[in-house]
């Protein structure tokens, strides 16, 4: 399938040089291809940026997330095709390129692939988004004691304000276990061992 269409491509491509190298001249063809090659860069770095400001937008919820992944993915196809050499991808790359062509397909790559990476990021920001405001940034420094049953806990050790907590009832702490680096100065607690 994939020299089938590496065929097609040089196919149309020649073809495509041909009809415009005779129809405008060998020196304006040449041109076209320096002209396409320069306004296309432009483009992308333009659109590029256009781009990171919409992630970055759909990152903070003050724009869709749907629509900033679709706008990539077009801008990224544009730029893969003007990297590729031919009058006719350059063309369709540039095509990409310009916001009105892409506000158009935008729906259509939202449709066809973009609607499940949308679904993705956008539950993927809203599950952020309930992490952070869940999450505390307590440090507890203690130790970690494997293979020890806890049966009885006297009072709230911790005396945190707000919290159902009995005497008499198990206490667990929920959290991650970060390891020091091995290279970093320790504090010095008197512990016995």
């Amino acid at each position: 399938m994939i020299p089938v269409l590496f065929l097609l491509y040089v196919v149309v491509e020649v073809a495509a040089v041909i009809v415009v190298g005779n129809a405008i001249g060998v020196g304006w063809t040449i041109l076209l291809f320096v002209l396409g090659w320069a306004v296309g860069a432009w483009l992308v770095r333009s659109q590029f940026r256009r781009v990171f400001e919409q992630f970055r937008q759909a990152g903070s919820g003050n724009r869709s997330a749907g629509g900033a992944v679709a706008d990539g993915a077009l801008v990224a196809a544009g730029t893969a095709l003007l990297i590729v050499p031919g009058l006719v991808t350059s063309a369709l790359g540039l095509l990409l390129l310009i916001p009105p062509t892409r506000r158009v397909l935008r729906p259509l790559v939202l449709l066809f692939g973009g609607r499940k990476i949308g679904l993705a990021t956008a539950a993927g920001t809203a599950g952020a988004g309930v992490y952070a405001r869940t999450r505390r940034h307590t440090v507890v420094d203690g130790v970690v004691v494997e293979d020890t049953i806890v049966t009885e806990t006297v009072g709230d050790p911790f005396g945190a304000p707000g919290q159902d907590y009995r005497p008499g009832e198990l206490l667990a702490i929920e959290g991650e276990v970060i390891l020091p680096d091995p290279g970093a100065e320790q504090p010095r607690h008197g512990r016995a061992d």
